[in-house]
C-alpha cells in the first residue's frame, strides 16, 4: 500500500486548497424570496451581490408628514404614474436635512405596495452593481424604486458614472418597472469649488459654465422630477410637533402645555426639522408613559 501513500498525500493537499480557496471565492448566489418583503437591500459579499429582504420597515403614512404638501403630492402622482404603467420620471429630493426626504419615500412605498410597488435600496458605494440589480428585476411583474438614500460624491468618485449611465445615457433602453428615486443634501450632488467659478464665460448678455460645472450640474439634470426641501419656520416646526405628540396619544391639552418646552428643546439642537419635532415627540411622550401608536412603530412587511 506504500504506493498509495503519494496519492493519498495528494488528495490531502487537493483538499486544503480547495478549502482554502472556498474561503475566497464569492459565495453562491441567493435565491431570492420575493413573497418575504415589499423592501429589499442590495447586499454585496466577496465580489458577489444579492437582493436581501427587509422584513421590518417603517409603516409610516403620507399623512404624517406635515409642511411639505407641495413636494407630497408631486411624489405621489409621479408614484401612481409609475405603478399605473404610463410614463414617469426618476426623482431628485435635494434640500434641508431632517425634513422628510427619505420618509416621504418609505410612505409612498407603504401606500402603493399593494399595488404591486417594491423598493431597492442601494448603497453608493454599489452603485457600479445597477445594471446587475436591473438585470435581476427587468421580467418581474412589479415596479421597483431603486432607493439612494443621502447620496452625493466626493471629488474623484467614479461611482457617480453608473448612475449617469443607469438613468440616462446606456444603449440599452431602461427598464419599464424602474424607477431611481434619490435623495441629498447637496442640488448637485459633487462637491462645489470657488475656483470652477474662473471658468465660467461671458458671451454677449449670458454667463455659461465651464466644463467641470457642466459636468456637475448633468448628473442632477438626467433626474426627470427635482423636488426642493426648506428648513421649517417656527410655526411650521410646533405644527409638526402638534401632529406627534396626537400621534402618541396626547390630548390638547397636554400638546399645548408642550410648546415651550418643544421650543427649548429645537434651540438645544440647533435645528428647526420635523427630525428633530419627531424627536422631541418620541421624548416627551415617553416621560408622559404613552404607548407606541400602532401608525408609527415598525411592523412586518409581509406581502399585501
Amino acid at each position: 500500500m506504500k504506493e498509495l501513500e503519494p496519492l493519498a498525500h495528494l488528495v490531502g493537499r487537493v483538499n486544503a486548497l480547495i478549502d482554502r480557496l472556498e474561503g475566497v471565492l464569492p459565495p453562491a448566489p441567493k435565491a431570492i424570496d420575493w413573497d418575504a418583503a415589499i423592501a429589499f437591500r442590495w447586499r454585496k459579499v466577496n465580489g458577489r451581490g444579492w437582493l436581501q429582504p427587509i422584513p421590518r420597515v417603517s409603516n409610516i403614512k403620507l399623512s404624517n408628514l406635515q409642511g411639505i404638501e407641495r413636494q407630497r403630492q408631486t411624489i405621489d402622482r409621479n408614484t401612481r404614474q409609475f405603478v399605473e404603467g404610463v410614463p414617469a420620471n426618476n426623482v431628485l429630493l435635494t434640500g434641508a436635512r431632517g425634513t422628510g426626504k427619505s420618509s416621504l419615500i418609505k410612505a409612498i412605498l407603504n401606500k402603493y405596495a399593494s399595488k404591486g410597488l417594491r423598493l431597492i435600496e442601494v448603497d453608493k458605494s454599489d452603485l457600479v452593481d445597477l445594471a446587475e440589480i436591473t438585470d435581476l428585476i427587468e421580467k418581474r411583474a412589479e415596479r421597483f424604486i431603486i432607493f439612494c438614500d443621502d447620496l452625493s460624491f466626493d471629488e474623484g468618485d467614479a461611482s457617480y458614472k453608473s448612475l449617469k449611465v443607469a438613468l440616462d445615457g446606456s444603449v440599452n433602453a431602461s427598464s419599464d418597472n424602474t424607477l431611481i428615486y434619490a435623495t441629498s443634501n447637496r442640488r448637485h450632488l459633487l462637491p462645489e469649488y470657488m475656483h470652477e467659478n474662473l471658468e465660467y464665460q461671458h458671451v454677449g448678455e449670458e454667463i455659461h459654465p465651464g466644463e467641470s460645472a457642466e459636468e456637475k450640474i448633468s448628473l442632477s439634470e438626467r433626474f426627470g422630477l427635482w423636488l426642493s426641501f426648506y428648513p421649517f419656520d417656527q410655526d411650521e416646526y410646533l405644527a409638526i410637533v402638534d401632529h406627534w405628540l396626537a400621534a402618541f396619544g396626547c390630548n390638547p391639552k397636554e400638546i399645548a402645555a408642550a410648546r415651550p418646552d418643544a421650543l427649548t428643546w429645537t434651540i438645544e439642537r440647533g435645528s428647526r426639522s420635523g427630525r428633530v419635532a419627531w424627536q422631541y415627540a418620541r421624548d416627551h411622550a415617553g416621560k408622559l408613559g404613552k404607548p407606541l401608536h400602532a401608525t408609527i412603530k415598525a411592523l412586518p412587511a409581509k406581502k399585501r
